[in-house]
């Protein structure tokens, strides 16, 4: 599907004067996509405060919560990302969100009748290929509701929703989980324990949310930025063409589709990923982390290779724009290193510090909460003003948010005084949250309309795929490998704030001219605009 012929796109900067007024079903619209965000990360952040719990019951390492928090939720968050990323660009987005809503919510609850890890990591996958068709539903449809000079605010409000549940979680799961074991020491109802009931306590209430969502009005694709986009008569098909390209082994028929020199590019990348996972099992001992990691980076390269046959015009404005590759990947960077401290801050105060459950959610949880709205808020806010005086201004801070959390988890993490390692925790997470608005909205700045949804999905690959897949496994690999030492494991991921940098000075160049010339870009690869 191409862009109507003759169709201006003016440049991103200029869209929406200052007068324009937006509507207010826009306003409340978004606040119902932030209260579905706030429950995404209720979700999945509720594991940090039930880690330790979680370790004692199934007799499992730091390496595996790492794992079962990051890799086995992030690889299916990714791979599916992809083709629901399609989907939320030629179906009915509401729709769409209702759908995943009710799917993540029903496996969150499933995980409350976890025995093992087999079984709990099972539920996990199933969050992740739930949870990922909100992102690329919900920036595509802020994108329709809000105008280009409002996008970073918006987005970094609806963003707003991964702080305040990522939060209150902790807050959730601790009292729920210390007045579970204090009133059933011997386990509960149906044999359940403290943070089994937690799970199912956040995980029932997104069944009936999904039905508010439905009520949700559709805009109109592209009509604010003067390109409205027919409705795709036929969107089930480009869902099921990722899909296909996406998930092994149907990628090696993908492949052999467009030829014999795709389908020995693909073989030769197979037998590159499986080589590089088999390496890192011998020299972690680890199995279960690399494998997962080689197949979804082997899927998402399977996907690349397919998308350039079947879209060029996508493929040149996303893999094949340095500009959008650096502002990804940079901000990959930054998810590194706070997706770890998200997670295990908990833990490690619980055991490090002695802090008990209902503390944790009160003086961590309910702060970061804050700590993160104020830093999504301020840091959207920033984006957009910078953006008005500079065409690199957003970049500046993501910039921004790499570097200054560093010393504020410095302080967290080797403190011994519990009320520093509060407010180490507090402003690492503020500072670190004022970088994704303006990661968020660089890249939908950097395709068309049409391509917002796939842009939100790639985008998502790097703080998955890198961010949430590496991050918090690297940090509990490097406690179990050290003695329980996880103050050492997070501090271990700030190594990735120097390549950071790199990425994101090369941005500060890159991004105001690929912005410059998405339309001619676009053009010159084929798309009919």
């Amino acid at each position: 599907m191409t862009e109507a012929k003759g169709a201006a796109v003016p440049q991103e900067p200029a869209v929406g004067s200052g007068t324009d007024k937006v509507p207010a079903y826009s306003w409340y619209a978004l606040s119902v996509l932030v209260l579905i965000y706030v429950l995404n990360f209720i979700d999945r952040q509720i594991l940090s405060i039930l880690a330790n719990d979680i370790k004692a019951d199934l007799g499992v390492e730091d390496d595996y919560l790492g794992f079962l928090y990051g890799t086995a939720f992030a690889v299916f968050y990714a791979l599916f990302g992809i083709p629901l990323g399609k989907l939320a660009d030629s179906w009915k987005r509401v729709r769409l969100m209702a759908l995943g809503l009710a799917l993540w919510s029903t496996m969150t609850a499933l995980s409350g009748f976890a025995k093992n890890a087999t079984v709990l990591t099972a539920a996990r996958i199933g969050v992740g290929v739930g949870e990922a068709t909100a992102s690329p539903s919900a920036y595509s449809l802020i994108s329709d509701w809000f105008p280009a000079r409002l996008r970073a605010t918006a987005l970094a409000i609806y963003s707003s929703g991964l702080y305040i549940g990522g939060g209150i979680s902790l807050l959730i799961g601790g009292l729920i989980v210390e007045n579970w074991n204090a009133a059933y020491p011997g386990g509960g109802p149906l044999g359940l324990v403290g943070w089994q009931a937690a799970f199912l306590a956040v995980g029932i209430p997104g069944l009936l949310l999904a039905l508010w969502v439905l009520t949700l009005r559709e805009p109109v694709r592209g009509a604010i930025d003067g390109l409205p986009t027919p409705e795709d008569p036929a969107p089930f098909r480009g869902f099921l063409q990722e899909l296909f390209q996406v998930i092994p082994p149907f990628t090696v028929f993908g492949a052999a589709a467009r030829g014999k020199k795709a389908l020995m590019g693909n073989l030769l990348g197979a037998a590159l990923f499986a080589a590089l996972a088999w390496v890192l099992w011998l020299l972690t001992g680890v199995v279960e982390q690399w494998v997962f990691l080689g197949v979804g980076y082997y899927a998402v390269f399977s996907w690349t290779m397919g998308l350039r046959a079947r879209d060029l015009p996508t493929f040149k404005l996303t893999w094949g724009s340095p500009a959008f590759l650096c502002v990804i990947l940079g901000y990959g960077t930054v998810a590194f290193t706070a997706y770890a401290a998200s997670y295990w801050g908990a833990p490690y105060a619980e055991r490090a510090l002695g802090v008990n459950k209902t503390d944790l959610g009160w003086f961590l949880g309910a702060p970061a909460a804050v700590a993160g709205f104020l830093g999504v808020i301020l840091g959207g806010r920033m984006a957009d003003f910078l953006l008005e005086r500079r065409p690199d201004g957003r970049v500046w801070v993501i910039l921004f948010g790499l570097i200054m959390p560093v010393p504020a988890m410095w302080l967290a993490y080797t403190t011994d005084d519990v009320v520093l390692f509060y407010i180490g925790a507090f402003l690492a997470q503020m500072l670190s949250a004022a970088a994704l608005g303006a990661a968020a909205a660089s890249s939908q700045a950097l395709v068309l309309p049409r391509m917002r949804g796939m842009a939100t999905a790639t985008f998502f690959l790097s703080t998955t795929l890198i961010g949430l897949g590496l991050g918090p496994f690297m940090a509990g690999y490097v406690s179990a490998t050290n003695g329980d030492d996880l103050s050492l494991g997070v501090l271990s991921t700030l190594v990735a704030a120097p390549f950071g940098l790199v990425l994101l000075i090369a941005a500060l160049k890159l991004v105001p001219e690929a912005a410059a010339s998405v339309v001619e870009r676009a053009r010159a690869a084929g798309e009919t605009i």
